[in-house]
Formats: structure tokens, sequence, C-alpha cells
């Protein structure tokens, strides 16, 4: 066990006020330490001094609706976040079904505005490992162009991960933004970073959410990168969902439009294969717009 001032369990110590008896490594930046009494906590380290804040106001914003499962947050600093352990099983098809309606209700909380952060979050926040701003905006086209798609694609042209002669077709999508987006729709209480390895299947029989990158958009996002990365039972999770708060008409034309953002961080983080998909997504949104 790291007996170090800085270390995990010194850390889980300090938030929760409790002896720790054990510590386990999970990687560089988690560890699972585990408290006098048996109770097992996370011990992350931020990458950079508002990864923490910006996570932790993420959970309790998501924690408050009563909606999804959120972990336990027990304390953090500007670089480290504690907070409970989910113990996991297997992925359910009544969990799934559950975890739909939870997530259509969470996105009706709401946000104050379309890149409205969690109260007490910072502007500048993260996406996983890249930077994120939280600047909000009247609408959702507009601001779905300005402060997502655009500054990486700038990024990854300044990079050369995505050609100067490709970059128009991102831009002939950002113009027509107004007519793609479907119905206008009120901003939504949003995950943000909704891919399976942030979805846990818990023990209990019900779905958690972690690692958020929370903000106020579009809830059709959420539901796009779910199906991005692929997630058990996800027809069920879609059935839960349209039975609680329904899609608007077009809503599955719509997903590779929602599916740009993500897909050009990932090219900016991970390289040509991801700008090749969000080409793809690019072109798809044109020709089914």
């Amino acid at each position: 066990m790291d007996n170090s001032l800085n270390g995990p369990g010194a850390v889980a110590a300090r938030f929760t006020g409790r002896p720790v008896t054990g510590e386990r490594r999970l990687s560089g930046a988690l560890a699972e330490v585990t408290l006098d009494g048996g109770q097992e906590v996370i011990v992350k380290r931020g990458d950079g001094d508002r990864a923490a804040p910006a996570e932790a106001a993420g959970l309790r914003w998501l924690a408050e609706t009563g909606t999804v499962r959120i972990p336990v947050v027990h304390g953090h600093d500007g670089r480290w976040l504690v907070t409970d352990r989910v113990a996991t099983g297997h992925p359910r098809a009544d969990a799934a079904e559950r975890f739909g309606r939870d997530l259509a209700a969470l996105h009706a909380a709401g946000a104050p505005a379309f890149g409205a952060p969690p109260p007490g979050g910072p502007e500048d926040a993260y996406i996983g490992l890249a930077p994120m701003r939280n600047v909000t905006g009247p609408d959702w086209p507009r601001w779905y162009a300005e402060h997502r798609v655009l500054p990486y694609l700038r990024r990854a042209v300044d990079e050369g991960t995505v050609g100067g002669a490709e970059a128009p077709v991102f831009e002939q999508v950002c113009e027509r933004l107004p007519e793609l987006a479907g119905p206008a729709e009120p901003p939504a209480r949003l995950h943000g970073d909704l891919w399976n390895g942030n979805v846990l299947w818990g023990a209990d029989g019900h779905t958690w959410l972690i690692d958020p990158a929370a903000h106020g958009g579009h809830r059709e996002t959420d539901l796009a990168m779910l199906h991005l990365f692929g997630c058990p039972h996800l027809d069920r999770i879609l059935d839960g969902y349209q039975r609680t708060a329904p899609l608007a008409d077009g809503w599955a034309d719509r997903i590779a439009l929602h599916q740009l953002f993500p897909l050009l961080v990932h090219a900016v983080l991970f390289g040509r294969g991801y700008a090749e998909q969000a080409l793809t997504a690019a072109r798809t949104s044109l020709r089914t717009g």
C-alpha cells in the first residue's frame, strides 16, 4: 500500500475521514482503496487542475436528479477525486430497459442553456483527456457548430489528422445545421461522454454512470454516443427511453450528426482512423439531412 502523504490511500483517508486497510492500483491514475469496515472507494488522479473539479461537479449535477444511479462523491481537490466503488455484475435486459427510462428522466431534468456547465464546474472542462469548453449558446445548431465541431476540426486540420481539402465537408455540415438538426429541443442534462465504458452494470441490478463530461446539450447526443461504441441491450435501452420520452421523428437519421463531435475528439487524441470515421459521419449527415 502507498503510505505516502500524496498516495491514493492517504487521499481516501483525507476525504472520507476513515482509516484505510488496503489499496489496489488499477492504472497510473486510478486506484481501488478499502476503508476500515470494508467499504471500497475509487481514487482518481485528474489530468490537469480542472479535471477532478469538473468531474465531481458533473457527478453531483447528475445525481441530484434522482434518476440514473451515480456513485457518491466523497471529496475532491485540484488533483484528486474520491467516489464510491460500484460493484459490477452482468448486463441484464431488465436493467437496460430501466436505464433507458432513467436516462430519459435525467435528460428531462434540463439545463439552463446549451453548453451550460454543472453548478460549480469550470467553464474549461474535459471530455476524456481532451479539453472541452462549456460556453453557452442560444440555440443548439449554432452552439454545436461553434463550440463542439469547429474547434476540434481546426485542431485536427492543424495537426494534419484531417486534410485541408477534407475540411469543407465538415464546414458544410455546420452551415446546414439549422436544417439538419431536426425539431428544436430544450437543453437536456447530458452525461456528455456516454460510451459503453462509462456505463457500469451493477451487481445490484441497476445501471450506473461514471466519468461524465456533463453539460447542457441535445438529448440525442447521449444516445448517439451509445450507438457509436456499442452497448449491451441497446435496443432495450431505447425501448425504455422511447416509452418515457419519445424522440422526435427522424432521430435515427441524425445519429451521425451527433457523432461528429466525439469522432473529431477521438481524431485529435488517437489519429487518422477516427478522422476517416468523422468524414463518413459528415457525409452521411449531408446525405440523410
